[in-house]
């Protein structure tokens, strides 16, 4: 990165330069090969904006993320998925169930999440015509189509995520029973 006298260093607290770090960390560790490089880079590049100090700081941070399970790598290219549902339109994939059975999905991607040791896919499934978790190392042949759902990503993301909270909820709930 080159120097530009013109731009003030970043101004971080302490503390928000170690979440950086951790986050961009566990990024590296636990994202598609695409995303872990650039949160590598991105750390570099923070790293060379922040005044001499924290650079230091940000080099032999106290806090890193390591993991015992990576997910299992994707077999389709997650930065064409990223784009999809950055972009609002439909993908299709060959997509294999737990029981090993395959079927071909059709589905509005609504965002990328790591969830119990995996990387799944958030959708909108156009066959069962509700909300769907893929786990992205089941996905194979992936196909960015021109069927646009713009602007409806946000509010379906949005649906979603209240959904898995409230199952999220409910599993808690049950376990404090038990207990």
């Amino acid at each position: 990165m080159i120097e530009d006298a013109t731009l003030p260093p970043l101004g971080f607290e302490d503390d928000e330069l170690e979440a950086l770090v951790l986050g961009l960390r566990d990024v590296a560790v636990i994202a598609d090969p695409a995303l872990a490089k650039a949160a590598t880079s991105a750390l570099a590049k923070i790293q060379a904006r922040v005044p001499p100090k924290q650079a230091h700081r940000l080099k032999h941070a106290v806090l890193d993320a390591r993991r015992y399970w990576r997910p299992e790598p994707p077999r389709i290219d997650v930065a064409k998925l990223r784009q999809a549902a950055w972009d609002e339109v439909s993908v299709r994939f060959a997509y294999q169930d737990a029981k090993g059975d395959q079927t071909e999905r059709s589905v509005k991607p609504l965002g990328i999440v790591y969830m119990e040791n995996t990387n799944v896919l958030l959708a909108w499934c156009h066959l069962r015509q509700d909300f769907r978790v893929f786990r992205l190392d089941r996905m194979d042949t992936l196909t960015v189509t021109d069927d646009s759902f713009r602007p409806h990503r946000v509010s379906l993301l949005r649906d979603h995520l209240a959904r898995i909270r409230a199952e999220t909820e409910e599993v808690a709930k049950d376990r404090a029973r038990v207990h």
